[in-house]
C-alpha cells in the first residue's frame, strides 16, 4: 500500500464516522478534516488520545483515541501508515462481529454514502 493509499484510507474512515454524528458536531469534524484547521486539528487529536487514555473516567471514552490518533495522524505523515493499518483492523473485526450477530454489515464507502444521502434528501422534499 502506497502513502497515497494510506491517506485515503485514513480519509475513508473519517468519512464514515463523520457521516455517524449528528449535523453540528459532522460540521465541525468535516471543518477540522480541511488543511487550513491544522493548528486546530493537532491539539484536538492530541486531546482525544489523552481522553481516550484516560478512559476509565466518566464521560471519557475509547472512542477518543482511534479519533485522535486519526486526527493528528492528518499531519504526522509518519503516522498514517500505522494508523491506516489498526484502522483496517478494527473495521475488519467489527464487520465479522456485526455478521455473527446476523447483521448484514458491508464497509463503508463515502461515494455510495453520498448518493443514499442525495436520494434521501430528494424524497424528503419531495414529500413535504
Amino acid at each position: 500500500m502506497s502513502d497515497l493509499d494510506h491517506r485515503a484510507e485514513i480519509e475513508r474512515h473519517l468519512a464514515w464516522f463523520e457521516s455517524k454524528l449528528p449535523p453540528k458536531p459532522a460540521r465541525f469534524v468535516g471543518w477540522l478534516r480541511k488543511p487550513s484547521s491544522r493548528y486546530v486539528r493537532l491539539p484536538v487529536g492530541v486531546a482525544l488520545v489523552g481522553g481516550g487514555l484516560l478512559s476509565f473516567l466518566p464521560i471519557l471514552g475509547l472512542w477518543m483515541l482511534p479519533l485522535g490518533l486519526v486526527l493528528i495522524s492528518q499531519d504526522i505523515p509518519v503516522l498514517e501508515k500505522p494508523t491506516a493499518r489498526i484502522l483496517s483492523w478494527l473495521e475488519r473485526k467489527w464487520l465479522e462481529h456485526q455478521r455473527k450477530r446476523g447483521v448484514d454489515a458491508m464497509p463503508f464507502d463515502p461515494e455510495q454514502h453520498a448518493r443514499d444521502s442525495a436520494a434521501d434528501s430528494a424524497a424528503k422534499r419531495l414529500s413535504a
